[in-house]
């Protein structure tokens, strides 16, 4: 054979060893005793969904007499959250006591960790005539909370 079909095969040999795939291992003796060898690395990837919290959940808005027609309370909101978010009320009225019936937030834009919001809720021209004095707890309004995130 001469040098330059020698240079050639030579060649080849290198290119065919080279181009062998990722992920496999040619080898006629595993070395020394069984020891794992590497033969592929694998990313790991996730999407990060969005997670909002509110932690004490338990709260409950307290009405009280402000002027002779007019009720209000507030409570505060603890938010724990992974997006910058924009948080927003609305009041459904149980029927118990008619009355104009409105909700609104203080500090409605929560920024990444979470933050304190207030809720609070008013009651104007209460119809306090079915109900006897000294009711307690009487629950006569719903607030429902809502969110959506302020960077997308």
């Amino acid at each position: 054979m001469s040098r330059r079909s020698l240079l050639i095969v030579g060649l080849l040999a290198v290119l065919w060893t080279a181009a062998a795939p990722a992920g496999e291992i040619k080898t006629h003796y595993w070395p020394s005793a069984p020891i794992p060898l590497e033969i592929a690395s694998i990313p790991v990837v996730m999407d990060v969904g969005y997670w909002i919290k509110i932690v004490n959940q338990n709260a409950f808005i307290k009405l009280k007499q402000k002027s002779i027609n007019t009720y209000e309370g507030c409570t505060d909101l603890q938010i724990r959250c992974n997006v910058d978010l924009a948080m927003s009320c609305s009041i459904s009225p149980t029927g118990t006591v008619k009355g104009t019936y409105s909700c609104s937030i203080v500090g409605p834009n929560i920024n990444v960790p979470g933050g304190t919001m207030a809720v609070c809720a008013m009651l104007k021209n209460p119809d306090l005539v079915s109900h006897p004095g000294g009711t307690t707890n009487l629950q006569v309004a719903t607030v429902t909370i809502r969110v959506v995130p302020r960077s997308l």
